[in-house]
């Protein structure tokens, strides 16, 4: 649909002098484009990294090793082609035109979906059970209605299932203290004759809304870094315009100026997978080397350090061009901010993909692996309240009466101040980061100390079940083959 809009003159606006020109019908087309494709990158990078890991046993020592490794390449695979779009493809758009480049996107995204099809006969596809979301809805509308109910003092009175009634990969998870309120919805009600879904859930089903009620202070500790890494490409791209965009013998277009994260990145996966990884994986025993959580942790900090270091580039930056006559400084300055931001983004991206798969029960791994990318969202959402809030504020203190990111003219106003400003937020973030990753049990952690006891336990009421089972059974009177089914 944009391949056809940028190529036809007819779907295009008429001039009309204002800095939108959108109405009526092309408005619609345009942004019924957008909401599509919008949808379809939401699905594709919702599932694709959760149908990438589900190939992998993570049970088995190799199949752990290669699962980290695959985020790595996972994350390695869509820089570089990020790199084809913000190079060649930009390429194509200043030189050829708009409908080209869409078209050669369109045209990859259509092998890309040829590729996907020939290998679905090869893939490891769980079986589809039933939606994340109706299970959540299912637990916390029990426990509301459950709420006047006590609590058991002895947990394994509350309702669970046994193998027999276990379905498909469904696992049982073992019951934790955390967030007591939601095992209301565990407790079968007296008038109850029988389990029903939205009168009574199980501990399985109940624990599962806890773990990802455990991972939202994670996910919101992100949000932060998300925000630094969209002013980062706004700005930088913003400042690339007033600076020398020869790096050597090349000449960087503006709109290729965030290539250079891209390409630390590219270069960097490789080495920390084969080099970083196999060393530390020695010291530590983890099979990624060190866990998710703390490699999240080393990209929110070096965030903190790419912003401090943005805001001193973007004051040298500034006094220069603001000299008389105006000095253009290289635009290798901006490349100390990006490479310390491209290591914290591959650092945290990674670590919060296979965080939030491995954590996550085996039924709501697609749901999980979405919130890194939810993340994403928030941030770029919040980059622009900032800049608003920003203004607002800093337009009532300053002698000036302008706010630090006010016109269009980023020579006349402080968008160092800016980055420093959200270093400082990234700071706070950061404490609260660590109070929620201190705060936060693996999941691993919880089966390790549960299965000593829980299992054993469980184990033995289901062998119970299955030999009173096959009691009943001999004990059947068959006169015919009716009565033996």
């Amino acid at each position: 649909m944009l391949t056809i809009q940028a190529y036809s003159k007819s779907l295009h606006p008429p001039d009309c002098g204002k800095s939108s020109c959108l109405k009526g019908a092309i408005a619609a087309y345009f942004y019924g484009s957008l909401y599509l494709y919008s949808l379809g990158c939401g699905g594709n990078r919702g599932t694709l990294p959760a149908l990438g890991a589900g190939q992998f046993d993570e049970n088995d020592p190799k199949g752990a090793k290669a699962l980290a490794s695959y985020f790595n390449f996972y994350l390695f695979a869509t820089t570089l082609a990020a790199m084809i779009g913000v190079t060649a493809i930009v390429y194509v758009f200043i030189d050829q035109g708009w409908w080209l480049g869409f078209l050669i996107s369109s045209v990859a995204t259509l092998i890309g979906l040829i590729a996907l099809a020939i290998g679905k006969p090869f893939y490891r596809i769980q079986q589809p059970g039933e939606s994340p979301l109706v299970r959540v809805a299912q637990v916390i509308v029990v426990a509301i209605k459950n709420r006047k109910l006590s609590l058991p003092d002895n947990p394994e009175e509350l309702y669970e299932i046994n193998k027999i009634e276990r379905v498909g990969t469904e696992e049982r998870i073992p019951h934790t203290n955390q967030f007591r309120c939601l095992d209301k919805a565990a407790i079968v009600p007296k008038d109850s004759t029988a389990a029903a879904p939205w009168r009574v859930c199980t501990v399985t089903q109940v624990e599962e809304v806890k773990i990802l009620a455990r991972m939202m202070p994670i996910l919101a500790s992100t949000i932060i870094m998300n925000t630094c890494l969209a002013q980062l490409q706004t700005l930088s791209v913003t400042q690339g315009a007033y600076m020398d965009p020869r790096l050597g013998s090349i000449k960087v277009p503006t709109p290729s100026i965030p290539v250079l994260p891209l390409l630390f990145m590219a270069i960097l996966i490789p080495i920390y997978e084969f080099l970083f990884v196999p060393f530390a994986r020695k010291i530590t025993g983890h099979p990624a080397g060190i866990t998710q959580l703390q490699r999240v942790g080393v990209g929110l900090v070096l965030s903190v350090i790419s912003m401090t270091i943005a805001g001193f580039v973007e004051v040298k930056r500034r006094n220069a061009f603001n000299q008389s006559p105006p000095k253009q400084i290289s635009l290798f300055w901006l490349s100390f901010q990006y490479c310390i931001f491209g290591i914290a983004d591959m650092f945290t991206f990674v670590g919060l993909l296979e965080f939030f798969y491995k954590e996550a029960p085996a039924g709501m791994r697609t749901l999980s692996t979405s919130f890194t990318f939810l993340s994403l969202s928030f941030g770029n959402f919040l980059s622009s309240a900032f800049v608003e809030i920003i203004n607002a504020v800093t337009k009532r203190i300053t002698p000036s009466r302008q706010g630090w990111l006010h016109g269009k003219d980023i020579n006349k106003n402080n968008a160092n101040l800016f980055y420093w400003f959200l270093a400082i937020v990234s700071v706070l973030n950061f404490v609260l980061y660590l109070y929620s990753a201190i705060w936060y049990k693996y999941k691993q952690e919880n089966y390790s100390d549960a299965k000593t006891t829980t299992t054993s336990v469980l184990d033995a009421k289901e062998e119970k079940i299955d030999r009173d089972y096959g009691e009943a059974k001999q004990n059947v009177p068959v006169s015919s083959d009716d009565d033996r089914i």
